[in-house]
């Protein structure tokens, strides 16, 4: 039995060199983009509710680039201010190396951070 269409759980990819369009071509079969996933980040009020002090915590680990986008999110809405001492975990080394080989000043860090890991997070 030949493959005729292909359902791929996820966005359609905004960028016109996407493998996926190659082989589309190659392969002529019919490929449905449909995400099956929406993530939307918790208010800052509903974190409050549950009692989550973020000051206990010195470790955070961060699984993809929502999850980057909503952590600084809610710290800047609460004025959580993000200690330098705070490890941050993730699944690409190269982020880690470059922390540890790169100094910069508070405000320029948490930001470095920031774009760090949205780039670098899968």
């Amino acid at each position: 039995m030949k493959v005729k269409t292909i359902l791929v759980s996820q966005p359609e990819p905004k960028i016109e060199n996407s493998p996926y369009f190659d082989l589309s071509e190659r392969q002529k079969v019919k490929i449905d983009f449909r995400p099956f996933i929406h993530v939307e980040g918790v208010p800052s009020k509903e974190i409050r509710q549950q009692k989550i002090d973020l000051t206990k915590f010195t470790a955070i680990i961060l699984t993809s680039r929502n999850a980057v986008d909503h952590y600084f999110r809610i710290a800047d809405e609460m004025r959580f201010k993000v200690p330098d001492s705070m490890k941050y975990f993730c699944r690409v080394k190269r982020l880690l190396t470059i922390f540890k080989s790169t100094w910069y000043t508070e405000s320029a860090k948490f930001m470095l951070v920031r774009e760090l890991l949205k780039n670098y997070l899968l």
